[in-house]
C-alpha cells in the first residue's frame, strides 16, 4: 500500500466521516496530509493516531483567509501539494421545498450553499498555484444526490448538482496541468450534520441503515472506508493520469434501484 508515496495532500472537513476515512488511507498509502477541522479534538484524534504524518488546521470552509493558511500550511511541512480533496458539507435532512418558510429561504441557502458549494470553491481557487507546479489533481466529494432526487431536501440536492457542474468547468478551465474529478458516495453511515442550530446526524435517523439497504441493488448501508480506495485511484497519477472530468459513483447501484431479483430456488 504505497500508491501515493511521497504526495502532499490537503483535505477539508477530514476530521470525521468519509473525510476521516480518506485522510486515513492516504496515509496508509504513503501521503502526508494537511487536514483542514474545525475543533481541537479532531486535532487531537488525528495526531494520536498518525502523529507528524498529519498536520492540522483548525477553520472554516467558508473563510477565505483559512483556506489559504491551509494551503501553506501543507507547503510548509511537505514542500509541495499534489492532491486537493474539498470534503466538508452539511444535510438539510430532507427538508421538502414548501417546508421552507420563504422568509426563512435565503438565509437557509446560504448557510448550505456557502459549505457545500463555496467551500469547495475557495479550496481550490487557494490551492491552484501550488497544484499547478507540481501537475497535482483535485477530488472532490459529490453524493449520489449530485445525479438523482430523494436523496435530500431541495437546497442539498440543488447544492450536490451544482457541484457536479463544477468539477465540470474546473477540469476544462485547469487542464493540462491540473486533473479535476470526483468520488459520489451514496448512502454511507457518518455524523454528517446539519445546519445551524440542528444537533441531528445523518447516521442516527431511526430506520436510515434498513432504508437505504432496501434501496440499493446491492443491499447495505456503507460505511465511509467503503469509499476511500477511489480517491486514492484519482489521485494517483500512475493510476489515472489520463482522467479528468470522472465523477465515480459509489451508491450501491442507485442508477438500478428497484426491487431485487430473488434467487431461484432449486426443486
Amino acid at each position: 500500500m504505497a500508491r501515493l508515496d511521497g504526495y502532499a495532500a490537503l483535505i477539508t472537513g477530514g476530521g470525521k466521516g468519509i473525510g476521516r476515512a480518506v485522510v486515513d488511507r492516504f496515509v496508509a498509502e504513503g501521503a502526508r496530509v494537511c487536514v483542514l477541522v474545525r475543533s481541537q479534538t479532531d486535532v487531537d484524534s488525528l495526531a494520536e493516531q498518525h502523529g507528524d504524518k498529519v498536520v492540522c488546521v483548525i477553520g472554516d470552509v467558508r473563510n477565505w483567509a483559512d483556506n489559504v493558511a491551509a494551503v501553506q500550511a501543507v507547503v510548509a511541512a511537505f514542500g509541495k501539494l499534489d492532491v486537493l480533496v474539498p470534503n466538508a458539507g452539511v444535510y438539510d435532512f430532507s427538508d421538502t421545498f414548501e417546508s421552507i418558510d420563504g422568509a426563512e429561504m435565503s438565509e437557509r441557502y446560504r448557510q448550505l450553499f456557502d459549505v457545500n458549494v463555496l467551500g469547495y470553491l475557495l479550496a481550490a481557487r487557494a490551492a491552484v498555484d501550488a497544484l499547478r507546479e507540481s501537475n497535482g489533481s483535485i477530488v472532490f466529494t459529490l453524493s449520489s444526490s449530485s445525479f438523482y432526487a430523494g436523496g435530500g431536501g431541495t437546497l442539498y440536492v440543488s447544492s450536490k448538482h451544482a457541484l457536479a457542474g463544477t468539477v465540470k468547468q474546473l477540469a476544462y478551465e485547469l487542464a493540462p496541468e491540473i486533473r479535476v474529478n470526483a468520488v459520489a458516495p451514496g448512502g454511507t453511515r457518518t455524523g454528517l450534520g446539519g445546519l445551524a442550530g440542528d444537533n441531528r446526524a445523518l447516521a442516527d435517523i431511526e430506520g436510515f441503515e434498513d432504508m437505504v439497504a432496501r434501496n440499493v441493488p446491492l443491499g447495505f448501508l456503507s460505511e465511509p472506508e467503503d469509499h476511500a480506495g477511489l480517491y486514492v485511484t484519482l489521485a494517483s497519477r500512475e493510476d489515472s493520469r489520463f482522467v479528468t472530468s470522472e465523477i465515480i459513483r459509489s451508491d450501491g447501484g442507485i442508477e438500478v434501484r428497484g426491487r431485487r431479483r430473488k434467487k431461484k430456488v432449486e426443486q
